[in-house]
């Protein structure tokens, strides 16, 4: 999948699957239609966390056609599988961000917060709870601004003649888009041009690496390895139902951060809805993420098939 802001671990977390949102420059973006590209990050979207696990090390790595990935040299470890450890959360200590996860939540979602966070206890986590970032809606709720129409612009212009279109102005003129979609195009095309600012990625965005600092500077003082939250507060909103869909936590941290989220199946509510739990990292320390996702999925084996489907095994 790839995420610009929950389009790894929302899909993820509705469907009952795991899905990593790795460090962004871990992974290269080259070839990816960008929404925000300061934001964009491909990961994996799959059944288990050693899936998922696999899908990473086969992505991750250096890639001249993307300059951020120059960040991730000299930082992944040869082999992520083997941090598949099923007592990865012995003596683990994990934050939880009330801010997130108390904020505007449903009541069903929010018992099974409650539970997930008894399972890492029971599991061997040690629980920071509640944990406090200072400033933490001051440095979350800047105007991050976008660069979608200059991204978007980019990307066709790298195609050469194969592009169908050449520009935002020629998709918006095609009118081969959702109805929906269209206020938000017709608001970036006739939008001033990007301010510098929004054109910095997480490494070099002042603001940014304030963010960033601030909850790593927390998580070093606490001698955290994760902080824990909903993937979303609410349950998955029905197709069409848009003023269904709330509670989205993945947008506030990651993307703009740079840092590692994985979400992982924290059970059911009613009508057999599932509900995701996200695990936020130090950026590049996603096998700390894989130890403890692996665990707690280990430990708990929420996930499961969907009625209808057979196994796949074999089939070619």
């Amino acid at each position: 999948g790839t995420d610009t802001g929950n389009s790894i671990r929302g899909p993820s977390s509705h469907n009952d699957l795991v899905g990593f949102r790795p460090t962004l420059g871990l992974c290269s973006r080259s070839g990816i239609i960008p929404l925000f590209l300061n934001n964009d990050t491909g990961g994996p979207i799959c059944r288990s966390v050693t899936d998922a696990t696999k899908i990473l090390q086969a992505v991750a790595g250096y890639d001249p056609k993307d300059s951020t990935t120059v960040q991730s040299k000299g930082k992944i470890p040869a082999n992520y599988q083997q941090y598949l450890k099923k007592d990865g959360l012995k003596g683990a200590r994990i934050g939880v961000l009330r801010i997130l996860s108390d904020r505007n939540i449903d009541p069903q979602v929010k018992a099974l917060f409650k539970q997930a966070i008894a399972d890492l206890k029971k599991a061997g986590a040690v629980i920071v709870d509640p944990l406090d970032i200072p400033n933490f809606n001051k440095l979350a709720r800047q105007n991050w601004g976008s660069t979608f129409r200059e991204d978007i612009n980019a990307y066709l212009a790298s195609l050469g003649s194969k592009a169908p279109v050449k520009n935002l102005n020629e998709i918006i003129a095609s009118g081969k888009f959702a109805n929906y979609i269209k206020p938000n195009m017709e608001y970036y095309q006739s939008a001033g041009k990007a301010n510098p600012q929004d054109l910095q990625d997480a490494y070099h965005d002042t603001r940014r690496i304030a963010f960033r600092n601030a909850i790593e500077k927390v998580m070093n003082e606490q001698h955290l390895g994760a902080i824990i939250y909903p993937t979303w507060n609410y349950p998955p909103a029905k197709i069409g139902d848009f003023a269904g869909y709330k509670g989205d936590n993945s947008q506030i941290i990651a993307p703009r951060t740079g840092q590692p989220a994985f979400t992982i199946p924290m059970g059911f509510i009613d009508d057999n809805l599932p509900a995701g739990l996200q695990f936020l990292g130090r950026t590049f320390d996603e096998p700390t993420l894989i130890k403890y996702t692996y665990a707690y999925e280990q430990a708990t084996k929420h996930r499961k098939a969907p009625e209808g489907f057979g196994d796949l095994k074999g089939k070619h």
